[in-house]
């Protein structure tokens, strides 16, 4: 669970919560002992996309759904019109 710090003290010891979420600590922000926001490290941006041998290792150690084919060819099925 996050630390609580409240307004007040985040205004009175600024550089102390900013070197304590440098350091990878998770604050919650709190007005009257309610929680109001999290502070947290500033995570950087990753690619969305991944190497295929992890793509790989993924779908071979998950597996598909036994019936994944039959749910496809029902759903296609169904989408394909019949003239």
């Amino acid at each position: 669970m996050a630390r609580q710090i409240s307004v007040r003290d985040l205004r009175n010891h600024t550089a102390q919560v900013v070197a304590a979420v440098r350091s990878g600590e998770r604050l919650s922000l709190t007005v009257n002992r309610a929680p109001v926001a999290d502070i947290v490290p500033h995570a950087s941006l990753r690619s969305p996309w991944i190497p295929s041998a992890a793509l790989r290792q993924i779908v071979e150690e998950a597996g598909a759904d036994a019936e994944l084919l039959d749910d496809i060819a029902e759903v296609r099925g169904s989408l394909i019109d019949e003239q």
